[in-house]
């Protein structure tokens, strides 16, 4: 069981990956962006504030002091976001739940994991660059695949989602936060079984 440190600082780091500015906005690349966000909605405090390369706010989730964070590095820097904020609230690999978009699960999918390899993924793999480990938590959220080999990923992963994908999405932006949630409150092997 998680005990909660009563200070000032923040017990759980919430990375959502993302690119900043709006040409990036809702494509598939800034699913992790999406989850932060709707985290922060649901307690109506905007994820604004930078500090260590990143957008961020301290919220109360779960009965956990978290900061969320949205890096404004690019994804494949991510890591330069992630590191600072972790070493400044001493918060170990463990408590730092990385959200990130996933093109090998189907639109809307979500995967769970405690620990594990970046999957190619640029981001993640900067952030076990940077942390020296890859044994932090993910929740992966489901983009789907590239339509044809020949179609480039970078096109693919920075496209926008449409129509019926667009309402898958929107529902597993939700779920992700609910699973980001339960993580929390619950650990990562209930969370596991309800959501993967």
């Amino acid at each position: 069981m998680f005990f909660s440190r009563q200070t000032g600082g923040a017990s759980w780091l919430i990375v959502g990956l993302g690119n900043p500015g709006e040409k990036y906005e809702d494509t598939r690349h800034n699913v992790g962006f999406q989850v932060v966000d709707e985290l922060a909605e649901r307690q109506n405090a905007p994820v604004q504030k930078l500090k260590f390369k990143a957008l961020t706010n301290l919220l109360t989730i779960s009965g956990e002091k978290v900061l969320v964070m949205k890096p404004v590095t690019y994804m494949n820097l991510s890591g330069e976001a992630v590191r600072p904020a972790a070493d400044f609230y001493k918060i170990p690999p463990e408590r730092i739940l990385v959200i990130s978009d996933d093109t090998a699960l189907d639109p809307g999918k979500l995967r769970i994991r405690q620990k594990g390899s970046a999957g190619g993924h640029n981001g993640l793999k900067n952030i076990i660059q940077h942390l020296g480990t890859d044994q932090f938590p993910r929740v992966r959220v489901g983009v789907g695949q590239k339509p044809h080999p020949d179609y480039d990923l970078a096109d693919w992963v920075l496209g926008k989602f449409q129509g019926e994908d667009k309402k898958v999405m929107d529902e597993a932006v939700k779920r992700a936060a609910d699973a980001v949630e339960c993580i929390l409150k619950e650990g990562a092997d209930r969370a596991m079984n309800r959501f993967n």
